[in-house]
């Protein structure tokens, strides 16, 4: 058993889903700047942002680490080491990397900026991590490729590298990640953060004699994605990673929603905690847990290559992913009985909404009695987005700022 607790890293887009990761119980957090990072669609961070986005962070004794894990091309170089100064002069915790170039650079430029490395260089044997480490780095996330028994054994030869992994999210097709197939079909480069998911596709077959005439490449009568991955999720096997020393726990979702890192971020801290509270020899993954997971938006789940679960890792069925609940509204204020929430979904009097919440009021019901709008009247439904509103509930039950409502 590893005496040192695992760290549970969350995914941020964005500043909201930053602060919505940390309250829910994230131990550090991962982003993006402006450039250099592998989801060049969000949102992500300024200079300004990632100085506040450091600064929030480590007020609550977490950690923050950016990404730099594009594949360089010679122009990425050009203003990088200010960036990397900026780095860390606003003493961000690590940057990720996967391009030795990258890797190299950072290390003449930034020496006092800690190096991970990217699970986009595919490291899946234990003399790349040696080797790593020897060259200056502190951590590496492991391709997702590697079985149970493969990370085990890196773990026993290298007992010094932080070994991180990814335990829940969307997965690639591709080898860790490092895929043409978005560049060959749009014109949009994957290995520089614009993939358009050319993956999840429905794809046909055109035959010479007939071009007119498409075929699909059927699995079943709906048709195929044989290329579409379902989601990983290996929230039942936390306890055997954790006591083969793995160091970091990844959630995948810089592009999910606050919900979806609220949902999923509340799970895993959860059972983690459960696991050490329970003296890391009792470990159950409860059906509240489970079911907890399928209220986020997701795929199909499996274990990916980690557990050999003799299921298909392909999700057929489509490329499109589902939820069973629907995020209503953000509580602004909290109090007994009342509170000041931001709605995000048309809610009306006498509905029943969930509770998401790192307190115990996870999963309790309310029933919404009176809903007031901003100049003090009673509405019957609350249905204009982001609208600040005040909700009375019947049931005395204390909402926090920060909790989440769902359908």
């Amino acid at each position: 058993m590893n005496n040192t607790k695992v760290e549970l890293l969350a995914p941020a887009g964005d500043m909201e889903k930053l602060k919505t990761a940390i309250y829910f119980g994230a131990d550090a957090i991962y982003f993006a700047g402006k450039n250099y990072g592998l989801r060049a669609f969000g949102t992500n961070f300024d200079e300004k942002g990632i100085k506040e986005a450091v600064e929030f962070v480590h007020s609550h004794g977490k950690k923050c680490y950016v990404t730099l894990n594009v594949y360089a091309r010679d122009n990425d170089f050009v203003g990088l080491e200010k960036y990397l100064n900026f780095l860390e002069s606003v003493n961000v915790d690590a940057v990720i990397v996967s391009d030795m170039g990258m890797f190299a650079f950072v290390k003449a430029h930034a020496p006092n900026l800690s190096i991970h490395i990217s699970t986009q260089a595919n490291t899946t044997n234990k003399y790349a991590v040696e080797a790593y480490r020897k060259l200056g780095a502190d951590r590496v996330v492991l391709a997702r490729e590697l079985s149970f028994d493969e990370i085990k054994a890196i773990r026993a030869f290298d007992k010094t590298t932080e070994l991180e992994m990814f335990v829940h999210g969307a997965m690639c097709i591709s080898y860790s990640g490092r895929c043409l197939l978005s560049n060959y079909l749009t014109g949009r480069d994957s290995n520089h953060g614009e993939c358009a998911q050319a993956c999840r596709w429905h794809y046909s077959l055109i035959e010479d004699s007939r071009p007119d005439t498409k075929l699909d490449v059927a699995e079943d009568a709906r048709g195929t994605y044989i290329m579409n991955s379902k989601d990983l999720c290996l929230i039942e096997h936390l306890n055997k990673l954790i006591d083969i020393g793995v160091s970091s726990f990844k959630i995948e979702g810089r592009m999910k929603s606050p919900y979806y890192v609220a949902t999923v971020v509340n799970a895993y801290r959860r059972v983690i905690d459960a696991y050490y509270e329970g003296g890391c020899k009792k470990f159950a993954v409860s059906d509240e847990i489970k079911r907890e997971l399928l209220k986020a938006s997701h795929r199909k789940y499996t274990t990916g290559f980690t557990f050999d679960d003799g299921e298909v890792r392909q999700n057929y069925e489509s490329a499109g992913q589902e939820q069973d609940s629907k995020f209503m509204a953000i509580v602004l204020d909290g109090g007994k009985g009342q509170a000041v929430v931001e709605q995000r979904n048309k809610f009306s009097v006498g509905d029943k909404l969930e509770i998401l919440s790192p307190s115990d009021a996870w999963n309790k019901k309310i029933t919404i009695a009176k809903i007031v709008n901003s100049k003090g009247e009673e509405i019957e439904s609350a249905k204009h987005v982001q609208e600040k509103i005040t909700i009375i509930f019947d049931d005395q039950i204390e909402l926090f700022a920060g909790d989440l409502l769902r359908m």
